[in-house]
């Protein structure tokens, strides 16, 4: 048995991201897929850093662990690149949250006094100054609130750049290997079931995101109450006479630009399970919500539409956390911070592992929270 062997079943974001930060701290680590590498969840987000304007009433924990991540999101970016040469397009330009008709200007006017009263960096805008700030905004923009300090990534090539780097860390990322089962004796990990094979190992991290409640094995005190919630996504090809420059965020859709030309346009949110096709009805509400808010969409290529599974816990704040089964530690539940909170659920996670130490910033978010 090797105590230096650490298990990481999903390749995602987050499995993939906690794996390459244990490898830099010398770690041997295997990552398990059950498909592609990085192709799931988060390969079809758009890579919104958005801790401001998604701040909700009553989240001061969840937000201050996205506004920590956020803070991190540089010398993530910088060492990333540094193991893999990649750069993931770390982009501060900031976002724009839009109201299309009266209500929802009702509406964004009490999210925006909500986040000056907690003294979060905001700027109430009318709709012409919004439209100077974005020509492509439609005339009927009744105001908007600008939020400098939200950003965004390129989340295919954060995914590129961490596959890249935990390869060139020595570490394994095993492919269309779905794990079968964890193996727990005595309340302690032993390894984990594979190809119909026993793998010894006495540490394993599940981050198989909404998969991690359905893993085989695991005691019922310590399965994750997470779930699928389903998100349909576009993905449009912008032209030489339709260039937005700015993340934008109306109460139903969002819109995220990216320096190759495409642009990212979300999403609806649906319990649905693993419903894993695009339907026609959540197309529609997409591109109709998206038209009232930039009409010049109407006449852009439309490149892609995909699914994407967020996995949501049961009060939609992540798990990250060790457990009471000795070797066993859980990082899923991100719901629609995934890429937001990458940073932090990384470099979190590698010191509970390595040093067995959880910090106050991340104690609001242990598996433990469900059983009181």
């Amino acid at each position: 048995m090797n105590d230096n062997a650490i298990a990481i079943i999903g390749g995602g974001v987050i499995g993939l991201s906690i794996g390459w930060q244990l490898l830099r701290h010398g770690k041997q680590v295997e990552i398990f897929e059950s498909k592609e590498a990085g192709k799931s969840a988060s390969w079809v987000s758009a890579g919104m850093l958005a801790p401001v304007s998604e701040a909700g009433f009553e989240e001061m924990d969840l937000l201050n662990l996205n506004l920590e991540s956020i803070k991190q999101f540089p010398k993530f970016a910088d060492e990333l690149k540094e193991d893999s040469g990649i750069d993931i397009d770390f982009r501060t330009e900031g976002t724009m949250m839009i109201a299309v008709d009266r209500d929802q200007a009702e509406h964004l006017r009490r999210l925006y006094e909500f986040r000056k009263k907690i003294e979060l960096p905001v700027e109430w805008l009318t709709g012409s100054e919004a439209r100077e700030r974005e020509p492509e905004l439609s005339p009927a923009i009744k105001s908007a609130v600008w939020i400098p300090n939200d950003y965004q990534v390129d989340n295919r090539n954060l995914i590129l750049a961490l596959i890249e780097a935990v390869k060139k860390r020595g570490g394994t990322i095993h492919e269309h290997t779905p794990v079968e089962s964890v193996s727990v004796s005595d309340n302690t990990i032993t390894g984990i079931f594979v190809n119909g094979e026993s793998k010894t190992y006495r540490k394993v991290v599940l981050a198989n995101g909404a998969w991690a409640r359905d893993m085989k094995g695991l005691p019922e005190d310590v399965r994750p109450p997470v779930r699928p919630v389903k998100g349909q996504i576009l993905t449009l090809r912008m032209t030489k006479e339709f260039t937005l420059q700015k993340v934008l965020r109306s109460q139903k859709v969002y819109f995220a630009p990216k320096k190759d030309g495409r642009l990212i346009v979300g999403a609806t949110v649906e319990e649905k399970g693993f419903e894993s096709y695009p339907t026609a009805g959540g197309v529609k509400f997409i591109l109709e919500e998206a038209w009232e808010a930039v009409p010049g969409i109407y006449d852009l290529p439309l490149e892609e539409i995909n699914v994407g599974f967020r996995p949501s816990s049961r009060d939609n704040e992540p798990i990250i956390s060790d457990t009471s089964v000795g070797g066993l530690y859980i990082a899923t539940g991100h719901f629609r911070h995934g890429i937001l909170l990458t940073p932090v659920t990384a470099y979190e996670m590698t010191n509970i592992i390595i040093n067995g130490k959880s910090s106050e910033l991340i104690e609001p978010f242990s598996l433990l929270r469900f059983k009181q």
